[in-house]
């Protein structure tokens, strides 16, 4: 794999992206609005993801992130700074292509997400950028349609943000303390991300089981109860000094919660 397209975050780009076309599958878009929803999806994660190791590329380097090519003297922090303008700048026509009503929740979503990589990430709202594009992700499949977002699915869209955004910053925290990252998991410390990863989580999972019209079906009722049970183990067996118990338990929840997105 290139040092460039490894410098994108090349699992957490193609995770979001085929997300976004299933969901598009399962709404009834065509083909060809599956195809316009999936490729501007991919163009706005990539921009994201090559603008964290743009801005982050001395951080990395002092702390000596192998991983990261920039960091490596892989690939020059120019051409990931480059291809993230290009990626970002392409992402609105291509938004623009699923109508103008997705086109204008993608680019919110783009905007949200790089507020995170500079300046949020450092700063008690980390948070927020999580909320707002985790919940843009369903709007922007729906509004395709076109059609209005329920409430539930824009809710649970956010919730799984909020309790992705401290799973993934559980196994960083001390690099990014190092590096003077004070977001509000390295201010909560690693005890209090592991508690509020699995409530967003667990919350997501009650409001896509629970919010949609009719009653509870029966793998919404045992995604609800799984994750109940996942995360107690979980949070129970990650105070032990290094477990990854916790972390491991939210991937699992969060990996069920984007399935009852799907179903739901």
């Amino acid at each position: 794999m290139s040092p460039l397209i490894r410098a994108c975050h090349p699992e957490p780009t193609l995770a979001v992206t085929l997300v976004t076309a299933l969901l598009a599958v399962n709404v009834g878009l065509s083909w060809s609005g599956v195809a316009a929803v999936a490729v501007a999806m991919l163009a706005s994660q990539l921009s994201v993801g090559w603008g964290n190791d743009w801005l982050d590329a001395d951080r990395d380097a002092r702390v000596g992130r192998t991983d990261k090519p920039v960091a490596a003297g892989q690939v020059s922090r120019r051409t990931v700074g480059v291809a993230a303008l290009v990626a970002g700048v392409a992402t609105v026509p291509l938004a623009l292509l699923s109508g103008w009503r997705a086109g204008v929740v993608l680019t919110v979503a783009l905007v949200s997400a790089w507020s995170y990589n500079w300046p949020l990430k450092r700063t008690v709202l980390s948070p927020v950028p999580y909320l707002v594009s985790f919940a843009a992700l369903p709007a922007f499949v729906v509004s395709a349609l076109p059609a209005t977002p329920p409430w539930w699915l824009m809710t649970a869209g956010a919730l799984l943000g909020f309790g992705a955004h401290f799973a993934n910053a559980l196994p960083d925290l001390a690099d990014d303390a190092a590096t003077g990252v004070r977001g509000l998991p390295h201010r909560l410390g690693a005890a209090g991300s592991r508690v509020l990863a699995a409530l967003g989580l667990f919350a997501a999972s009650a409001v896509l089981a629970f919010g949609p019209p009719g009653p509870p079906t029966w793998f919404g009722w045992a995604v609800t109860a799984t994750a109940a049970v996942v995360l107690s183990i979980g949070l129970y067996a990650g105070r032990a000094p290094g477990s990854r118990a916790a972390f491991r338990a939210v991937l699992v929840v969060a990996l069920a919660d984007v399935v009852l997105l799907l179903v739901s």
